[in-house]
C-alpha cells in the first residue's frame, strides 16, 4: 500500500508541474486540426473522383 501511496503522491507532484495551455491556444490548435483534416479530405476525395473517372473511361 505504501508503494501505491508514493506513486500517487509523485503523480500529483508531476501534474502540479505541468503548464496547461490556455483556452485560446486549445481553440486555435483545434481549428488548425479541423482545417487540415478538411483539406486532406478534399484532396483525397478529388483524387478518388479522378481515379474513378479514369477507371470508367478504361472500362467503358
Amino acid at each position: 500500500m505504501n508503494k501505491l501511496s508514493n506513486y500517487l503522491k509523485g503523480a500529483r507532484e508531476e501534474l502540479a508541474k505541468v503548464v496547461w495551455p490556455s483556452r485560446e491556444v486549445i481553440v486555435n490548435h483545434t481549428l488548425i486540426v479541423i482545417g487540415i483534416s478538411l483539406a486532406v479530405a478534399i484532396v483525397l476525395g478529388a483524387i478518388d473522383f479522378v481515379l474513378a473517372w479514369i477507371l470508367q473511361l478504361v472500362i467503358a
